[in-house]
Parts: structure tokens; sequence; C-alpha cells
């Protein structure tokens, strides 16, 4: 299934320099080639029977790759990561699959799993059912109808209902779960659902876990010998109930720690419990879940009151909460840097009945400069804080300080403040290495006039001979949400260092125009017929490369009326053209019918 080499077929996910490659590069090329690597084995060695058993190869693989990449970095960041991924890509679910036997037996059980599963099928080509046999025999372990994860399609959706008796002492997580119906599966069965937990006291500690009682069976859980803080409880049936005993006060419970499963969780938890577990969940997943879901509601309230012309106004909690974050020294810094970051548009958008860009962008705009303005001191601290010193050094610590101080200048380069511009000014001119010279250049990007050009200028003029940081530029620039973009793309396409053949050239400036949700999506269609005449020009040269261009089209039908008619516009136009490849002609006529 895999040749006995590493398969990289892009440059940029093997070639590296500290002079001109980023962070995010590095990171990507150490998980591309790891996951090489670890195919010699889950791949080569043992194989899968046929593509129905794809996640015994790619599934088993990309867990590797992830529990490397995290042993190397922050594993709650790289979780983080994984799940944003997960979340955008409708939940491909091999490698978190994999990734429950793992919360289920603990590292040491999956790993006699691991080993048992090598030593019967070195040299065979098998089945999930051997890989599920494997784990089981190893540990002794009942798994039910775990195997419903491999036949049964679609995502769980899980509510879970709280109760706490105060005379008992005891509290009780009610669970209930539906998988929606898909093509040819209309009943589902329940599934096997491990869900971390964890309770918090009123100071914001972890309550000590002793036994749990579950369809009238006691779980011994912990002792004072031995305190547990999270327990996985094994959800099985489509209603669980688990009663916790010697629970002292109300508590405020974290659920799905680690993210444990790949459900959609809906629980009866308050904003005020949000933001109790944004300060102070001792699991830093799910303190930033919490975090995302405090801001996805904040962000839909404004986006209402921007559509009925309402004033804007920012919750004072959201803001304390932030602040407690970023002040916060005890947290790993790259965690603190991905927790300040607000959830993305498309997020957003897709929570909308009718996607609205012009609304979810003013909003997202209004909190950034907001929070900047209101933390403008700390966050300028946080730069001077942690500035670069020595040669560029790939390793966490490094990693993570960067990644801070180029989040806090990014919010201080939303604010219109002579002051700040020239701190990040200086921050560009003074950078030792391309993650922060090129963080610095995103803060300044985001305003139109003479300062912008003059950096862009400058910093083409210092990289034109390298054309993995020229395709950074292009991109860059492509995504740029200031308004009007489109015409400054159009003069980009005549650049020297443009050339519509190159499939990464592609990607970075038409690919990246199509991700700045305003300008591509603008009410008066500009985005769309920049990008339909771009494809046909495309498919002539390129028909694969053009098939995922025009699969910027396929959400056409989530926008407003005025958007949905300009943009079928451009795909009948697309479609009518002679000579279409099948490439195009197969993306463009689903998305249509979509």
């Amino acid at each position: 299934m895999e040749n006995k080499s590493l398969n990289i077929f892009n440059s940029k996910l093997v070639l590296a320099s500290p002079e001109t490659a980023t962070d995010a590069d590095y990171a990507a090329i150490l998980g591309v080639i790891g996951h090489e690597y670890f195919h010699n084995w889950t791949g080569n060695r043992v194989t899968c029977r046929d593509w129905f058993q794809l996640s015994l190869k790619e599934g088993l693989t990309v867990f590797r790759d992830q529990e490397f990449s995290s042993d190397m970095g922050s594993r709650t960041v790289k979780r983080i990561a994984d799940v944003s991924k997960l979340r955008t890509y409708q939940y491909p679910q091999g490698a978190e699959v994999v990734r429950m036997y793992k919360t289920l037996l603990g590292s040491q059980g999956f790993r006699k799993g691991m080993d048992l599963y090598f030593k019967r099928h070195d040299g065979q080509a098998v089945t999930c059912e051997d890989f599920f046999a494997a784990m089981r025999d190893a540990n002794g372990a009942d798994f039910a109808n775990f195997l419903l994860w491999y036949s049964q399609a679609g995502t769980p959706f899980v509510k879970v209902v709280s109760a706490y008796n105060s005379e008992t002492h005891t509290y009780s997580l009610k669970f209930s779960q539906e998988i929606p119906a898909t093509p040819g599966q209309p009943v589902k069965e329940p599934m096997f659902i491990p869900v971390a937990v964890g309770l918090l006291d009123s100071s914001g500690k972890d309550i000590p876990l002793t036994s749990i009682y579950h369809d009238g069976k006691l779980l011994q859980i912990g002792s004072s010998d031995s305190p547990v803080y999270t327990t996985v409880l094994r959800v099985t049936k489509k209603e669980a109930e688990f009663i916790f005993n010697d629970v002292p006060e109300r508590p405020i419970p974290s659920i799905l720690r680690g993210f444990s499963a790949p459900v959609r969780l809906d629980s009866d938890l308050t904003e005020s419990d949000l933001f109790f577990l944004l300060a102070h969940d001792s699991d830093e997943f799910n303190r930033w879940e919490s975090g995302q879901v405090l801001a996805r509601k904040l962000m839909l309230s404004l986006v209402a009151d921007f559509q009925q012309n309402k004033p804007l106004a920012l919750n004072p909690q959201f803001v304390h909460g932030i602040r407690c974050i970023l002040s916060d020294s005890t947290l790993d810094k790259e965690f603190i840097a991905k927790a300040l970051t607000l959830p993305g548009e498309g997020e957003i958008m897709d929570m909308m009945e009718v996607a609205d860009p012009d609304a979810v962008h003013a909003v997202r705009s209004f909190i950034r400069k907001q929070l900047a303005s209101e933390l403008k001191e700390e966050f300028i601290s946080t730069v001077s804080n942690n500035k670069s010193s020595g040669p560029y050094k790939f390793d966490h610590p490094n990693m993570a300080r960067r990644a801070l101080k180029n989040v806090a200048l990014a919010y201080l380069g939303s604010l219109e403040d002579p002051e700040v511009t020239e701190i990040v000014l200086n921050a560009y001119r003074t950078a030792t290495n391309m993650t922060d010279q090129f963080a610095a250049l995103v803060a300044l990007e985001q305003k139109p006039g003479q300062i912008r050009d003059e950096v862009l200028a400058d910093f083409y003029n210092k990289w034109q001979h390298d054309f993995l940081v020229v395709n950074k530029w292009f991109a860059l620039q492509a995504m740029s949400d200031i308004p009007g973009n489109v015409e400054n793309v159009k003069k980009l396409l005549s650049h020297p260092a443009f050339d519509l053949r190159n499939p990464n050239k592609v990607y970075s400036l038409i690919g990246g125009f199509c991700g700045s949700r305003v300008n591509f999506n603008a009410k008066d269609g500009s985005g769309y017929k920049f990008l339909g005449e771009i494809v046909l020009q495309l498919d002539k040269l390129n028909p694969q490369v053009a098939s995922r261009m025009v699969s910027a089209f396929s959400r056409w039908k989530r926008y407003d009326e005025t958007r949905q008619s300009l943009a079928k516009e451009q795909l009948e136009m697309i479609l009518a053209c002679n000579g279409l490849s099948e490439n195009v002609f197969e993306i463009a006529s689903k998305s249509l019918a979509t």
C-alpha cells in the first residue's frame, strides 16, 4: 500500500531553512515526515485488505503523527488544531476512532494492543475487526458495540442534563445520544461513546472522584490515597445516567475533556458556567472550548445587533476572561495564543440560517479592535517580554514564545494608533526569522495605506529569489479583507513572479482570495465573477487545479438571494463553456445541484 520510502508530493513539506520557513512550515514538515515514516509499519508491514479498511492505514498513521507532534510541542494546542480541522472537514473520524481505544485503555493498554496487533499481523493485509480484536484481547476488555464506529455513518449528537442532590451529596449526569439518519441507514443503533469528565468546586479546583453508580452498579474510581480527577464514562446506550457520590457541593462539570469522542455535544451549562470553566478548568482543551462557545454566542448576538443597526457593545465578562488567560503565567504560551484567537468568520457563518459575510466580518473586526483597545497595555507588554534573542530555534519554548508575541502583535495591528504602528513596524524591521517578520507583515497588512504598500514592497524585494516565500506574500495579499481587494488580486495576476501554470502559485493567489469571506462573497458579485473567469483560463492549463478552485462555489446556497443569483450565474457560465474538462464539469455541476 505504501512504497518503502517517504511519499511527499510538495516541496514545501520537505524543504525549509530558518531564514525562509515559519514555525508553521516546520511543524507541517515535522508532521508529514513523521507520518510517512510511521507508514513503514502501519501501511507497509501491516496493511489493509481493501479500501473499506482505510483507518488501519491512514487513520492509525494520522493518529501516530498527531501523537508524535504532540510530544514535540504542546499536546493541548495540537489537540485543538486537530479538532478544529476535524470540525471544518465534516468530522473525518479515522484517527479519532483509534484515539478512543487509547482513551478507554490508557497509554499502557493501548501499547499492549498495538504490540499484539503487530505480532499477530506482521506481513499481512487485515481488517478493522482484526485491530479491534488485538485491542480487546491484549487487555481483556469489553468493547460491546464499539465496532459500530466502523460500520455506522453519521456524527452522534450527545445531550447532557445534570442534577445535584444537596441532601445525599450526589450529582448525576444523564446522557442521551442520537445519530441522524443517513442514506441507506435510516435507523441507527446507539454508539459506544467514551466521555472524559471532571467536576470543579466553587473555588475552581477539581473534586476527587471516589465512586460512581451506573445501571445500579458501583464503579470504584479513586480513593484518598490515590485520587482521580478525570474519569472516562462509557455511554453505550441511547440513554445513560451516572451518579457521582461524595460531591460536597453543586459542581461545574467539565464534559468531554480532551475531546474524548468525535461527537456534537449539547449540555445544560449556563453562560456563567462557561465563564467559570474558561477561568478555572484544569483541562486546557475544555478551557479553550468554553472560550470558543462563549465567543461564538457573543459573535452571533452582535451579528443580530449589526443587522438591526443597533450599537455594538462587548460583554465585560468576555474581556475579563481574555485578560485572565493573557495574565496567567502558569499556562503554556502557545496555549494562551490559541485561546486568544477568535473563531473564524466561516465558522460563524456556518451557524447562521442565512450566512451574512459583511455582518460577520464587521462584528469580528469590532471585537478584535475592542479587545486590542481595552488590553492595549497588556498586549504591548506581551510583545516586549517575548522578543526573540539569538539564532532561530524550532523547539517548543521558542515556538510558544513567538506564537504569543505574534498574536498580541496582530491584535495591536488592528488599532489606528501611531504608537502601536511604530511598535509593529519595529517588530518587522528587527525580526531575525521568518516567523516574526511575516507575523509583523500580517499585522501591518490589515490597514490600506502607504505604510502597508511600502512594507509589502520591501518584503518582496528581500525575498523575491525564494519562490516559497513569494507564495506566502501572494497569499497574504489575496486573503486580505481590505475593501475591494479583488482589484489588487487582478493586478497581481500580471506580477512577474506569478505564473498561472504553477499550481502552488495558483493556490496561494486564487485560493487565498477565495479564503477572504468578505471579498470573495462581495455583494456586487465581483469576487464570483473573478473566479469564474479564472477557472475557465485554468481549465485549459490544468483541469485538476481548476476543479479545486471551482469548489469555492460549493456553498453558494448558504447566502442571501442576491449572492445566490450571482454565484449561480457564474456556475452556469462555466458549465456552458465549450470543451470544459470532466474535472471542472463534475465539481461545477455538483455545486449547482447541491
